[in-house]
């Protein structure tokens, strides 16, 4: 682990390099954001693949209406026959969730990377490295101890919590939207009843951008900006790639 922790130090330092002579002192906070969105680029195949699941999901709501209908006395049959579907139509109930999953540990990574004192038995010379003057091994916390709210440390964060801010109320109102144009039918358990608490998670589904700020609050500033650089790739990724689905109160998109 220490030698894979070095060399991922390595990685983030060539990138500062390379990036040093435009971005000066911000140099590996560049790194950071170019990093992320280098995971972003590895994994946008699997959320095309996810967007297209999705879009195969919706379209098949009123069949799998008709197959709970039918089958509604016969459990087993009900969830065979809706299994059945989902092969035919190469539809994978868990397609949207691989791209998250795949981003958790370059996040981590970054986490542990900022909040190691030293690496491979050397001092952690990235902790001496900041954005705008605030630590990228630094928390909120710290920037407050250090001038306040509205000190240099401090803007620094209240600049990251607008951006996220402002990425949570476009994604809250576009996915309310998307979720009222295509109504999901609700996930059924083995007796083929809807799951006890699927209700208000479908309704807590739009506010989750919102817990970000939470997330940017409490981590190294460095994860915080792969935070919300990849929630800000995120919402503009899904923009693009669900641009032909139709959103409530608006027309249907241009399909690609």
């Amino acid at each position: 682990m220490s030698a894979f922790m070095s060399a991922f130090a390595s990685l983030v330092g060539s990138l500062a390099d390379l990036l040093q002579p435009l971005f000066q002192t911000a140099s590996t906070a560049a790194a950071i954001i170019l990093f992320t969105a280098l995971v972003r680029l590895a994994v946008h195949p699997l959320s095309r693949a996810a967007a297209r699941g999705q879009k195969a999901r919706s379209r098949l709501q009123p069949q799998i209406a008709e197959i709970r209908k039918k089958h509604g006395k016969n459990p087993e049959r009900m969830q065979k026959a809706i299994m059945e579907l989902h092969a035919a139509e190469k539809v994978s109930p868990l397609s949207g969730c691989l791209p998250s999953l795949l981003q958790m540990p370059a996040f981590f990574l970054l986490y542990h990377l900022f909040s190691s004192g030293s690496i491979g038995g050397e001092p952690n010379a990235l902790l001496s490295h900041d954005l705008l003057g605030a630590p990228l091994g630094g928390r909120w916390h710290d920037a407050l101890a250090h001038g306040g709210l509205f000190g240099g440390q401090g803007l620094v964060y209240l600049g990251l919590f607008v951006i996220v801010a402002a990425v949570a109320t476009f994604s809250y109102g576009r996915t309310k939207r998307q979720m009222a144009a295509n109504p999901m039918m609700p996930a059924a358990g083995p007796d083929g009843q809807p799951v006890p608490g699927m209700g208000a998670m479908t309704k807590l589904i739009p506010l989750l951008s919102f817990f970000t700020l939470i997330t940017v609050a409490v981590v190294p500033l460095a994860a915080a900006l792969y935070v919300v650089t990849t929630t800000t790739w995120t919402a503009v990724e899904r923009a693009w790639l669900y641009r032909d689905m139709p959103v409530a109160g608006g027309a249907m998109a241009t399909a690609a």
